[in-house]
């Protein structure tokens, strides 16, 4: 009996030397080799090539405060552990990255002077309904600058689950776009073309502001195209994209063929286009206008690129609205807004990086577009809502529409492209005809390039009251929030993105969250079993050990 039980002891000292063995070798493997496992099935926590590069190239301390501490909403609970959880990824793959989570409410005045303004939330717990506010940003620090990191995407068109799911699958982009933007001076260089009657600055100056932020920008005129075509082309192509917009003026051959070479040259560019003219300065006065045609004579060039813009308005009941004097109350001029559909909002493609998790953009007067085949990669960006209606122009406008009863068997053009994005190669329109200039360097197709055209050149344009500009990204009367900001700024980010962190916003996740009525209206079920379960559990344990120990011991 006694070496039976020496014999165990040896077996089981024998078993604990083996298990401490393997503790120390895989301590030792852990050391020297380091491996992080992303198990979830939409591979959640996988970083993407484009962020690996972006925080291995960082080689200074990058400090990173969160302010997402503190009492709120327990749903916003899963915004900062998915921020933690993304940011700890991040510090593994760069020990550089040091962060930390600091509750806002501890000094909220200095955080709105950094332009970090608080959202408010609608709370629904306990059956009840109450209003929270929450700082969702971070900042981000490197080598003496700071860059803003908003945390929750702001959307008045989604519920508050799906607003959460936008900001969680939008995490990565931001953060590695707030570490490319604070990490590499500012080195492309965009030409905001002058000379064919463009909206001035002023009625940029929102978009314009903030695309500074990124890029480097400058007034370029072609108005020495005639004179010096050569010259002025040269000039062009040290600008690495072209915006165009809203030019009213037409464009002659020599500015076309100009604009045409950039391209093939490899130049980015960002087309505006008002093919009819329609303003509502002269409606406001006179209550009625013409929409008619506006010649700029681009129409072969885009064709021979493979898209039309048509000479035609679109109205849609997805639309916004505008403000009418509609009476009088004493000595005050009483407003009122009505829907505009001259005005759509327009839907946007959600699985593309440039219009993913965007508001809806506003666009006044837009024309339809069609695609040809020629070989280029076309999406369409930007279209109306399944109830549009184009109409041909010349066609009256009037104010009075807004009384007249919608037949909405009118509106049956369903998905009427207004935006467009080109890649690939481009041929020249210019390769199999007469050239209006000479040009030394002149090619007729290009390396792979990309272009972007949209038929309302107002798309980039805010308001001016009292001479002062209004933001581009909500309306001045109702402060609806649009989408015309964050579409070009993605836009212009995408034709001029080269390590590919702009496709972070396609990134698409599977969230679940909790039906909290449902939650409600079962809280007491679930009350009972989370009392009573684990009582019964450890009351069976307690039988089922007493009864073990009398069959031992019985004998």
């Amino acid at each position: 009996m006694a070496l039976e039980q020496i014999a165990k002891m040896k077996n089981t000292s024998l078993q604990i030397l083996i298990v401490l063995g393997l503790v120390i070798v895989i301590n030792l493997l852990g050391n020297s080799v380091y491996k992080r496992f992303d198990l979830t099935r939409d591979n959640r926590y996988t970083l993407s090539d484009e962020t690996l590069s972006m925080v291995r190239s960082l080689e200074e301390p990058v400090i990173v405060k969160v302010y997402l501490q503190g009492d709120f909403p327990s749903e916003f609970k899963r915004l900062q552990a998915e921020t933690d959880q993304l940011l700890e990824e991040l510090s593994a793959v760069n020990d550089q990255i040091v962060y930390r989570f600091i509750d806002p409410l501890s000094n909220p005045k200095e955080l709105i002077d950094k332009g970090l303004q608080p959202s408010r939330l609608t709370v629904q717990e306990g059956g009840k309904v109450s209003e929270a506010v929450i700082f969702p940003w971070a900042i981000v620090s490197y080598q003496g600058k700071e860059e803003n990191v908003s945390l929750l995407v702001n959307s008045v068109a989604e519920s508050q689950e799906k607003q959460l799911q936008n900001s969680i699958e939008n995490l990565e982009y931001e953060f590695a776009h707030a570490f490319a933007k604070i990490k590499e001076d500012k080195e492309k260089k965009i030409a905001v073309l002058k000379g064919n009657g463009e909206l001035d600055d002023l009625y940029l100056y929102s978009f314009l502001k903030k695309l500074g932020e990124y890029y480097h920008l400058a007034a370029f005129t072609l108005d020495s195209a005639e004179t010096d075509p050569v010259s002025t082309l040269r000039q062009l192509k040290d600008y690495d994209l072209a915006l165009i917009a809203k030019p009213t003026i037409p464009f002659s051959e020599e500015e076309k063929y100009l604009l045409d070479q950039y391209l093939i040259g490899g130049g980015k560019t960002i087309w505006l286009i008002d093919n009819v003219h329609a303003e509502m300065d002269s409606l406001m006065t006179s209550g009625k206008s013409l929409a008619y045609n506006r010649e700029l004579g681009l129409t072969d060039l885009f064709f021979s690129y493979g898209v039309r813009i048509n000479y035609n308005v679109t109205k849609d009941l997805y639309s916004s609205t505008i403000r009418l004097a509609s009476g009088n109350t004493g000595n005050q001029v009483q407003y009122q807004d009505f829907v505009w559909p001259y005005f759509p909002l327009v839907f946007t493609d959600d699985q593309h990086p440039v219009t993913k998790n965007i508001d809806p953009v506003l666009l006044r007067f837009p024309s339809s577009m069609d695609t040809l085949e020629n070989g280029l990669k076309k999406r369409v960006l930007l279209s109306s809502s399944a109830n549009g209606r184009v109409i041909g122009t010349p066609t009256p406008v009037a104010l009075d529409e807004i009384a007249r009863e919608i037949d909405r068997n009118e509106y049956k053009d369903a998905a009427v492209p207004f935006g467009v994005l080109l890649e690939g190669s481009f041929k020249s329109a210019y390769a199999d005809r007469i050239k209006p200039f000479d040009y030394p360097e002149s090619a007729e197709s290009s390396s792979m390039t990309k272009m972007m055209v949209i038929s309302d050149g107002d798309i980039a344009a805010n308001e001016v009251y009292r001479g002062e500009p209004l933001p581009l990204d909500k309306d001045k009367w109702t402060q609806q929030p649009y989408g015309n900001l964050s579409f070009m700024l993605n836009a212009t980010h995408y034709l001029l993105d080269e390590n590919g962190i702009i496709r972070l916003r396609a990134k698409s996740l599977e969230l679940q969250f909790l039906d909290k009525e449902k939650a409600y209206r079962e809280r007491g079920r679930w009350q009972i079993i989370n009392l009573v379960l684990p009582l019964v559990l450890l009351l069976l344990l307690g039988i089922l050990f007493r009864t073990i120990r009398v069959r031992r011991y019985a004998r």
